[in-house]
């Protein structure tokens, strides 16, 4: 199975840029989609539900902002919106389909924001998404957990370590948790395999000539369950791939 995932920035900007998410990431089986900013009723029939696509959105109550999608060549056996907290799912942040027993989550992690004005919220986002994915592995199942995770965790995932250590995605308990999240076992398939890779980012702020330049951050993962983690052939950052500031990854697996 292949899966991609990518923050948009915004479904309707990216297709006005006639960049279509469904199309360019069309040799994969799921699409998760990040902050879509909309909800499906101010979209097109053929955006809510591609051809040959199931569409499956969680969308923020707050119009235009956050919001997350996954479309799926096949139709999901379960579709599970949110993590079942209000104060998360308001703000649309996670929506997962199940086929048997493997499980994909499209997530979108709060940002922790300029002096870290909602560094507390996020890690209450965190905590919640360690119990959320824990309910998963209690039934047996494998988890890929896609999307933009708003934290770069080492010194290798960006591009300017040092100037930006009390900056938000880079906060030392936003990478904390990060470090507590793989040591429950989770797997950065990513950087496995790329142990030493440096210049491997997935955003890139729109000053300066930023993406041109390379100077970016990783802040976008396909994580894994340790079992999924086994059966990974292989996994890309697609730079090349333009319409937002992030751009898409992906993962490919084996069936075990």
């Amino acid at each position: 199975m292949r899966c991609a995932s990518w923050n948009v920035n915004g479904i309707r900007a990216v297709l006005k840029k006639e960049i279509v998410p469904w199309q360019v990431l069309g040799d994969n089986d799921v699409i998760c989609l990040q902050e879509t900013k909309a909800q499906p009723e101010q979209l097109p029939t053929a955006v809510v539900t591609p051809p040959d696509w199931h569409g499956h959105w969680h969308s923020a109550e707050k119009k235009g902002y956050a919001s997350v999608a996954i479309f799926t060549r096949e139709k999901p056996d379960e579709v599970v919106v949110g993590l079942g907290q209000q104060e998360f799912d308001a703000e649309g942040r996670v929506l997962a389909v199940r086929f048997g027993k493997q499980v994909i989550v499209s997530a979108y992690f709060p940002n922790s924001q300029d002096q870290g004005r909602r560094l507390a919220y996020k890690l209450d986002f965190c905590a919640s998404m360690e119990k959320y994915l824990a309910k998963w592995k209690r039934k047996k199942c494998q988890v890929l957990l896609a999307g933009d995770y708003n934290i770069a965790h080492q010194p290798i995932d960006l591009a300017r370590p040092k100037p930006n250590e009390k900056n938000a995605g880079y906060l030392p308990e936003e990478r904390a948790w990060f470090s507590r999240y793989l040591k429950l076992g989770y797997r950065d398939v990513f950087r496995e395999r790329n142990p030493e890779l440096a210049g491997a980012y997935t955003w890139w702020s729109y000053r300066a000539g930023a993406r041109g330049r390379n100077v970016g951050w990783r802040l976008d993962y396909t994580s894994t369950s340790a079992d999924l983690g086994e059966a990974v052939r292989a996994v890309q950052h697609h730079p090349d791939i333009l319409g937002s500031d992030h751009c898409p990854i992906s993962v490919e697996w084996k069936d075990l």
